[in-house]
């Protein structure tokens, strides 16, 4: 049984801490909390604070580790491993948790990260991540075997960190000319929403290296393994 549970409607709308929402919830026999919070960090608390397994579905600007292994399950589909491969992230770095998962991922695994937007779409002290940083998309993306491209939230346009939407398609969406730089057998992907015509250009997202909708695929079957492995079926696994 799975039962879902948004703040609105909720008795945290009624004062109630997260802490003692996670107390009574537990208390009613939740065997895993899979938690996505705009906090980055509740995940990690939550875990400290209940018995139950915890499944971080995304935590803030943090990490959203499941799609940091379905990505890389969708990698090694068709890779067949990831050492010395050349992987690309590309877009609003910053505020995205999905690149973090993919960097620590990956770099763990042997790949070569690079990352590349404009310097306002950029973390701080990035320099600290294993990555190698470029703001020029087409030196950014010569001679590597993936594109992962990251949703531009348009919102940011409003918030002064890219002129437009028009400059930031210019000068960072991936578009057919593009890949041709790109190694031959290149793979594009996109954890989704996507803004065609803006991040990625609609011939690229339905053309033939697009991996998108397999990442959709995987994500089912990566987060059923993970449910499995909890919930007893892979033996004795401990807290996620």
């Amino acid at each position: 049984d799975t039962t879902s549970i948004s703040t609105a409607g909720s008795s945290i709308q009624k004062g109630e801490s997260f802490k003692d929402t996670l107390l009574t919830l537990e208390a009613m026999g939740t065997d895993v909390f899979v938690i996505r919070h705009s906090a980055s960090g509740a995940p990690h608390f939550a875990a400290r604070v209940v018995g139950s397994h915890v499944i971080n579905a995304g935590d803030g600007m943090h990490e959203h580790p499941t799609q940091g292994l379905l990505d890389m399950l969708t990698i090694l589909e068709n890779k067949g491993d990831f050492e010395g491969l050349k992987v690309l992230i590309v877009g609003d770095i910053m505020h995205s948790r999905v690149a973090r998962s993919n960097i620590w991922g990956l770099s763990k695994m042997g790949a070569e990260v690079r990352l590349c937007g404009p310097r306002t779409l950029l973390p701080q002290e990035v320099e600290k991540l294993p990555v190698t940083v470029y703001t020029n998309l087409d030196e950014a993306i010569s001679d590597v075997d993936v594109v992962n491209v990251l949703r531009i939230q348009l919102e940011r346009m409003n918030r002064g960190f890219f002129p437009s939407i028009r400059e930031y398609s210019r000068l960072f969406g991936v578009n057919k000319t593009r890949l041709r730089r790109a190694k031959r057998d290149v793979l594009v992907m996109h954890p989704g929403p996507m803004n065609r015509g803006i991040e990625i250009t609609p011939d690229v997202a339905d053309g033939e290296f697009a991996v998108i909708t397999d990442q959709v695929t995987n994500g089912v079957a990566v987060r059923m393994a993970l449910l499995y492995l909890l919930l007893g079926g892979g033996g004795n696994v401990g807290a996620a």
